[in-house]
């Protein structure tokens, strides 16, 4: 049980419109420090929105966000990330011709001063030091990121955003299109950070039963609104299944998500 001193990050009453659409309607949504939250629902839900709103790539029309109990009011997805609020994407934002060490410190290089140059050094050392302390396994930090497999690759964006000091990860369909084995490798990654505990995470997926196995919560999106909140100790992948099965029998599918 959670309370406002104890959240990472907290949405009240958040709206979010594009003109005649409506993608948000009083969406409330709050992620418990160190906790990993599910966030489900179908293409159309609101998720993509909802993700951009809390990251400051979108303000919302209406609702408050808050960070640690205090109001915030994102400008930019770089003010966002000051905060401590990263997002990990499909795409992952890799650079395949780079090795992994830079990739880890993308726009964020070490740099040699006075005469500037790239301190590669330091930076795969840190690099190093940092994947062993998260277990994520490579062939090498100096692998072009191009030769990992897609779970290695994953490992690594997923490794940036905590490298990065943040606080609340948001992984975007960290498993889609992986099979049983790249997805254990995630899968493993995400438990590890959830026992240190250092680090909240909302986790975007629509396989239920990989839900159930990381997560501590599970929200259903449904058209623009949170329709269902429950630990996932109260729930289960059937439940889950017959909450979105419904959803198509009662009013088909709706439009792709803003």
């Amino acid at each position: 049980m959670t309370t406002a001193a104890t959240h990472a990050i907290r949405a009240a009453h958040i709206a979010k419109r594009y003109g005649p659409v409506v993608a948000l309607r009083d969406v409330s949504i709050h992620l418990g420090r160190g906790e990993v939250l599910g966030l489900i629902g179908d293409n159309g839900a609101g998720k993509s929105t909802l993700i951009k709103v809390l990251t400051g790539f979108h303000p919302p029309d209406e609702g408050a966000l808050f960070i640690d109990g205090e109001e915030v009011t994102f400008r930019s997805v770089s003010h966002a990330r000051e905060r401590g609020i990263e997002t990990v994407y499909q795409d992952l934002a890799l650079i395949d011709e780079l090795p992994v060490y830079l990739n880890m410190r993308l726009n964020k290089e070490h740099v040699r001063r006075p005469v500037p140059f790239l301190d590669k050094r330091r930076m795969r050392d840190e690099a190093l030091a940092h994947l062993a302390d998260m277990g994520v396994r490579i062939p090498s930090v100096d692998t072009e990121v191009g030769y990992l497999s897609g779970g290695q690759r994953q490992a690594v964006a997923i490794a940036r955003a905590v490298y990065s000091d943040a606080k609340v990860i948001l992984l975007d369909e960290p498993l889609a299109a992986m099979g049983a084995k790249e997805s254990a490798i995630i899968i493993d990654l995400i438990l590890e950070l959830k026992q240190r505990g250092d680090v909240s995470m909302i986790l975007i997926a629509h396989n239920f039963a990989q839900v159930v196995e990381v997560c501590d919560r599970v929200n259903l999106l449904q058209h623009g609104r949170i329709t269902y909140e429950k630990s996932v100790g109260e729930t289960s992948v059937q439940e889950l299944t017959e909450l979105v099965s419904a959803e198509y029998r009662g009013r088909g599918r709706r439009p792709e998500d803003h």
